[in-house]
């Protein structure tokens, strides 16, 4: 992955827009940072429902989040709108690694940077399991190959 600094939303295939909300404000009057991987979460999981046609409740095949990293930059309150920047920074058989950057929405430069991973297992036993195609698909569409700088 790029160094973080050098991150624009141009090196990023999707773009999810998120509104704070009041209650995600803490008693130091700014976004809580546990809320930064809820907003991983909700961009990653957005576009595996509309691209990927992901059905969260009865798929055979699920995604769970086997690591996470999030380095905080900047603050965010309510009613800030965040960008969260997506992109597949490695695509496997049977998992994925996810790049996100969040954004004020206009700002230039990012609010958090990470990485989220998810390993695909069978619903019921919770096996390792190969990427659906449908899935593959969506994920195929949000690498973002690097260019060489000259």
């Amino acid at each position: 992955m790029a160094a973080a600094r050098d991150l624009t939303r141009d090196d990023y295939a999707h773009v999810e827009t998120i509104p704070t909300r009041w209650a995600d404000n803490d008693v130091y009057g700014h976004v809580n940072n546990v809320e930064y991987y809820a907003f991983f979460d909700t961009a990653i999981n957005a576009w595996l429902i509309r691209e990927g046609g992901l059905d969260i409740h009865r798929d055979e095949v699920i995604g769970l989040c086997a690591e996470s990293h999030c380095a905080y930059r900047a603050a965010v309150a309510f009613p800030d709108v965040v960008e969260a920047a997506l992109r597949v920074g490695e695509l496997k058989n049977r998992s994925v690694r996810y790049e996100i950057a969040l954004f004020r929405t206009g700002a230039p430069d990012p609010i958090a940077t990470g990485w989220f991973v998810h390993v695909f297992v069978q619903r019921a036993s919770r096996r390792p399991a190969e990427i659906p195609a449908s899935l593959r698909c969506a994920l195929e569409r949000l690498i973002v190959r690097e260019t060489a700088s000259t």
